[in-house]
This record gives structure tokens, sequence and C-alpha cells, in this order.
């Protein structure tokens, strides 16, 4: 089996466009944890997907909080293989992430990540090959650039979902440079029956505002949580939160609260993330290098990790072979223990 893309053998999509299990309607895109030589930490990965599992449905592998841009592919293999092994044997789905610049490099790496799929599974059918590995689908931005027209965007996007298979477009202007507008979005979804997840961190809402039939609708962007979800009277149906790396089992209850109709104890739950969540955002946002996103979430997982133990333990490695500013630690700590959100004891001491 190459590592190619055989469009000629595309998948059949004409069907509706989610004939799979229902989807959770909390994601987590995961951090990648390192050791002290730069590998990636197994055993670590392993104790933190515990942690998140069952509160959280399903993960982004590798995501832009997991490194997903700064990844070689040989890297982002290991952390596939790595995070299916664990998520199957927990009944949680996954969203393979291509985090690439421009579609050829998208489609080079799609196809290396395809074609370890179909040699987990033993198949060349991709299909069966996801479907054996609780894949839900392959995840892409728009192509960098802030120049970059909506018939440009929607051009690679229509490369993109031409390889048949389900894919979530995920909207992510901090690093792209451009959004995907609503229309573009829509023409795509008629277009492409597998485009059947769409991701937003924009903030904006635009696309959710605008409304849009038939693909599941995941929030990205922080904040305000319990008025967002379908079943609060928002427009989306899931999130898929960096903050999930931490708060997994509270973003959960959060959502079991709305389900029941106990609106206010649901929004008290969420005042209280998202307060921890912007001062520590907002202190991590000073640092000079690397990504917001995951220098805030692992400073928030290193307490959830290590409880009232966590500014005796190492700061947590980078994939650029920094580690995190005790500051940030520090700040991530105080909020923590401000709003009651301090676990009594460390997951990895459990």
């Amino acid at each position: 089996m190459s590592a190619s893309l055989d469009l000629a053998e595309r998948p059949d999509t004409s069907e509706r466009r989610n004939p799979r299990p229902p989807l959770a309607p909390l994601w987590c895109p995961l951090l990648t944890p390192y050791g002290s030589d730069g590998a990636i930490d197994l055993q670590r990965l392993r104790r933190h997907v515990e942690y998140l599992t069952p509160s959280v449905g399903g993960f982004l592998v590798p995501g832009s909080t997991g490194d997903g841009w700064v990844m070689s592919d040989a890297q982002a293999l290991q952390l596939l293989d790595a995070v299916l092994d664990l998520a199957q044997a927990r009944g949680a789905a996954v969203l393979v992430g291509v985090l690439r610049p421009d579609v050829a490099a998208m489609q080079a790496t799609m196809a290396c990540m395809l074609d370890r799929l179909r040699r987990r599974a033993g198949t060349d059918d991709a299909q069966t090959a996801m479907r054996r590995a609780s894949v839900q689908g392959f995840t892409f931005c728009a192509p960098h650039g802030a120049d970059l027209s909506q018939d440009a965007i929607a051009g690679a996007f229509d490369s993109l979902l031409g390889c048949g298979l389900p894919v979530s477009l995920y909207q992510l202007p901090q690093v792209t440079g451009n959004e995907v507008a609503p229309a573009t979005v829509r023409a795509l979804a008629t277009r492409h029956a597998n485009l059947h997840m769409v991701k937003d961190t924009s903030g904006a809402d635009r696309i959710a505002d605008a409304g849009l039939d038939g693909v599941f609708l995941l929030r990205g962007a922080e904040g305000a949580y319990s008025r967002h979800l379908k079943i609060a009277g928002g427009r989306y149906d899931g999130f898929l939160l960096s903050s999930a790396n931490g708060f997994g089992p509270q973003l959960a209850q959060m959502i079991d609260l709305l389900r029941q109709g106990r609106r206010a104890q649901a929004d008290a739950m969420s005042a209280r993330i998202e307060a921890v969540v912007e001062a520590v955002f907002a202190a991590a946002a000073g640092i000079a290098f690397g990504n917001v996103f995951t220098h805030a979430n692992k400073a928030i997982d290193h307490h959830m990790a290590f409880g009232p133990l966590a500014r005796d333990v190492a700061a947590p490695r980078l994939h650029g072979g920094q580690t995190l500013p005790d500051e940030l630690i520090a700040v991530a700590g105080d909020a923590l223990a401000r709003h009651g959100l301090m676990p009594a004891r460390g997951y990895l001491y459990s």
C-alpha cells in the first residue's frame, strides 16, 4: 500500500451526510506531552487520555493545541498511533488533524495518515480502515494567506473534499490569516456530502449565525460556554475546545446540567471555567514563542495532573525544547484555587 490518495476509488457520498454513530458533544484537541529528551511521552499521554475519558467523547489529533502545525509527519503518525489505541480502548472517536499551510502539503500528509490507517486495519479500503479505527474524519484548515480570495479558498477545499472521505472544516483565522465565509461553507456543503463537520475557533460565529443544515457544528472559541449549545438555545451541536484538556470533566458536567434544564448551575460552572481560562490565556499571551493555546492549557493541565504538588514539579516541556515559565504555572494555580477548580489530588496520583 503506497502513501497516496487513490481518487479513482473514492467512496460514494451520495447518501445522507452522517451515516456514522451520533457525534459526541464534547471534543478535545489533545495536548502532546514530551519527555526531557524531546520525544513524545507516551506514558504521560496515556494518563491524560484516561483522565479525559469518558467525559470527552472525541479527540482531534494532532490539533493546533497539540503542535499539529509544527510536527513532522513522522511525529504526527507516532502520536496518531498512540491515541488511536488509547481512544479505541475507551470508546472515544478521533478526528485526524491535517494541519499544513497549503493544499499540496495537506494532501501529502493526509496520504501518509490514510496509509497508516489502512496498514493498521489490514485493508486497502479507506472507509473500512477509518471505521475500524473509530476515525470520524480528516480535519483541514484553509490554506494560509491573508490575501486569498473566497474562490481560492473554495477551490482548495474542493480539491481536499474530492477525496470523498469524511472531512471536517476547521475555521482558524488566528493561524491561517483568513476566514472561510459562510456562503463558501454553504456552497462546499452543497457540493460535497462528505463535509460533515465544521469547527469554528474565530469567536465571531458567522458560520453558525448564517445557518448550515446537515453539518455538525463545533465551537472552538473559549468563553460563555453554557449559552452556545443548541440544547441551551444556541447554534452549536457541540464543542471542540482546547480548554477541554484541563476541564473535560467540568465541561461535560455543564453539558449534563443543560440537558437537565438546570441552567443556573450550568451558567455558574461555565463562569468558573471561563474565569480561569481568561486569566491563564492572558498570561500566556505574553510568551514570545510558541502557541498561546498550547501554553495556557499545558499550564492548567499541569495542575490537574499534579494537584497541589504542581509547583514543585518541573514545568512541562514544549515542542521547541523550551519549558513553560514558572510564572505561567503560578498564574494557573492561583486562578484554579481562586475559582474552586484546583483538584485535591492530581490525576497522575489516582
